[in-house]
């Protein structure tokens, strides 16, 4: 995702509230921290001097550096002084995530090698949302993703995400047998989920494995949870359910749990005790970044969720929403979204993905030619934006202005060094969030750029921390913990893997990356006020404060296991994402057809039409924040702009 700021023509489309809560606001009395653990800063050190942004811990993400020179212009009305590059290239990408480097490759394809093209984007390592985070210990180098998960459903990803998968060399069925000798890593240790109850929810910390794999009578036994909670959750999860809906029909069933959250369906139509909500709390954050209050009952259905086996509801056409995509989470029939591949994930994410796509375009940058050797490739960040190369990468570049002329090509200004450049591009594929897109392009239809500036990304957090031993997992039975009450609402250890030259830790006495996600927001809101809200908390939390909440929670979760903070914990790098998601559509608050059906009266299509030479990507294009998405709104937008004239 790219962040960009705007020149001085601003749409009265994009209200200074809604502006407000998508770019950082300037932090006064709660600066931003931008810092390494001291006990890993060593190992950085001695790194080459060149900069490799995956090895910077502390504040990434949206890191301090990438916002500034935006919310300057856009709200102090900072204004520079700004010299003609001399530049001129036949394509311009704004933004340099997955959506931006795919259509890059896209249009290369189709201009030939010799095309010139300029990726810019505002942060200072490329991927967008798709980052990678690397620690170097011991001798060995351990990943994790700072954002984009997963490929999900690769078999649903269609001819065009599909083949460009195939293109770069990445081929499901050969990858997943690749994994077979250590999928099993935790598994044979006798690790399974956990759950931990809070003291402030329930009276005290205790951390009870499953309840995955265990009985749930069984699970419930050993929780703080009072009686009443436990045993609205058996009833809940018992298979002769009735039905809690008698006087409706089935089709009025299935419209109904559209319009109710599965909180109400819970309490409101089950009569269970509210604590039963805390239990399924966390579940969705993951995926919408909220809690069960913004989940509509019918999602639950559609998702297996335990409630509904006693309704008689008509199944949603399998193939409803096929030619969408991703996995339609809720939208769609849950039977389609499962079948096929499992989702394939690569030690550092998508990243994997973006680093194949940058050694595609800039062959230079990172030796070898297949996925086993992109993963530890070493990869030269000053080859990017090489004079002399056809196709180049400029970083720490804020895109403010993106002019149509009157004789055909686009005047681009950007941002870099606290200096003002511009060059001319003949077309231009704005592959960024579309909230900025208003302020970015003058003379956009007001209609076009309401719907631009309508949806409200979802604020996440992933942390990646690097702890010395994972002994205390074990110890504790788990490789996953679910913690509804907690700062951060889930906690792993990095998925077991062999790509290449790339091994998983497999003894719990080596280091290993643990993953700790957090979802900011307030409950009872709409989904969208849920996200601004989000987005500043997020925004006026200092690293400090997020790495002392990170040290407590994993010594409350794990220390009757043995695991101490101070001792275990190398590097800590927190990837702050305030606009992370793609808002989907939600029928809790947004009109149903939107989120079941396709159609072309949807803000994503009014927002996504070609303005003369420039065509609009990213996965915001799509409403959808998955991969195939933002590689599929790319290719769409360079068909576009090459026909454009």
């Amino acid at each position: 995702m790219d962040e960009v700021g705007n020149t001085a023509s601003r749409s009265d489309a994009v209200t200074r509230r809604d502006f407000l809560s998508g770019v950082p606001v300037a932090l006064t009395g709660a600066a931003l921290a931008c810092g390494e653990v001291p006990a890993f800063r060593a190992l950085i050190e001695g790194e080459s001097a060149a900069p490799y942004p995956p090895l910077r811990t502390g504040m990434r993400g949206s890191h301090p550096g990438s916002f500034e020179a935006a919310h300057a212009f856009v709200h102090e009305g900072r204004m520079w002084n700004v010299a003609a590059t001399g530049e001129s290239w036949d394509l311009v990408v704004v933004g340099g995530g997955i959506s931006g480097l795919a259509a890059a490759h896209f249009f290369r394809r189709q201009a030939g090698p010799d095309a010139r093209i300029l990726i810019l984007d505002n942060h200072d390592d490329f991927g967008g949302h798709a980052k990678r985070n690397e620690f170097r210990m011991d001798g060995r180098t351990f990943l994790m993703n700072g954002g984009t998960l997963n490929v999900e459903a690769p078999s649903q990803y269609g001819e065009i995400a599909g083949g460009l998968l195939a293109e770069l060399g990445i081929d499901a069925e050969t990858y997943l047998a690749s994994l077979s000798g250590v999928r099993d890593t935790y598994r044979n240790l006798g690790l399974g989920s956990g759950m931990f109850f809070d003291r402030e929810t329930w009276g005290e910390d205790r951390l009870v494995k499953g309840p995955r794999g265990i009985p749930l009578e069984e699970f419930l036994a050993g929780t703080p949870m009072p009686e009443a909670v436990r045993r609205d959750l058996l009833r809940l999860h018992a298979p002769d359910q009735p039905d809690h809906l008698p006087d409706l029909g089935p089709e009025e069933k299935k419209a109904y749990l559209a319009t109710i959250s599965y909180e109400d369906f819970l309490v409101k139509h089950m009569g269970c005790d509210p604590g039963v909500v805390w239990f399924f709390d966390h579940r969705p954050r993951g995926i919408f970044c909220t809690g069960v209050d913004a989940l509509p009952a019918r999602y639950a259905w559609e998702e297996g969720w335990p409630g509904f086996s006693g309704m008689e509801i008509p199944e949603t056409p399998r193939d409803a929403l096929a030619d969408e995509p991703g996995g339609q989470h809720g939208r769609e029939n849950q039977a389609r979204a499962d079948e096929g591949l499992p989702d394939l994930y690569f030690p550092d994410g998508n990243a994997t993905i973006a680093r194949l796509l940058v050694r595609g375009l800039i062959p230079e940058a990172a030796p070898g030619s297949t996925l086993d050797d992109i993963i530890l490739a070493p990869l030269d960040y000053g080859r990017l934006d090489e004079d002399g190369s056809a196709t180049r990468i400029r970083l720490s570049s804020t895109v403010i202005r993106v002019e149509p002329t009157s004789h055909g090509p686009v005047r681009v200004t950007y941002v870099r060094n606290n200096r003002g450049e511009r060059l001319i591009a003949d077309r231009v594929v704005m592959a960024c969030w579309h909230h900025m897109i208003p302020y970015l392009i003058p003379g956009l239809p007001r209609e076009q750029q309401e719907a631009l500036a309508w949806p409200v990304k979802s604020p996440l957090q992933y942390t990646s921390v690097l702890v010395r031993s994972w002994r205390a997992f074990v110890e504790a039975g788990v490789s996953s913990i679910a913690a509804p009450g907690s700062y951060c609402a889930g906690v792993s250890l990095a998925p077991p893997l062999a790509v290449g030259g790339y091994r998983t830790s497999t003894s719990p006495d080596e280091p290993l990356v643990v993953r700790m996600n957090h979802y900011p927001g307030s409950r009872g809101l709409s989904r969208r006020e849920q996200h601004r809200i989000g987005r500043m908390e997020m925004l006026h939390t200092t690293f400090e404060t997020v790495e002392a909440r990170l040290r407590e929670q994993l010594g409350r979760m794990l220390g009757g296991a043995g695991f101490d903070p101070d001792r275990e914990i190398a590097a800590i790098t927190v990837n702050r994402w305030p606009h992370g998601y793609t808002y989907s559509y939600n029928p809790l608050f947004d009109p149903p057809e939107w989120a079941f059906e396709a159609g072309d009266d949807r803000p994503v299509v009014r927002a996504r039409q070609p303005f003369g030479r420039i065509a609009i990507a990213n996965a915001d294009a799509a409403a959808s924040p998955h991969t195939d998405a933002s590689i599929r709104e790319a290719h769409r937008a360079v068909t576009e702009v090459l026909a454009a004239v």
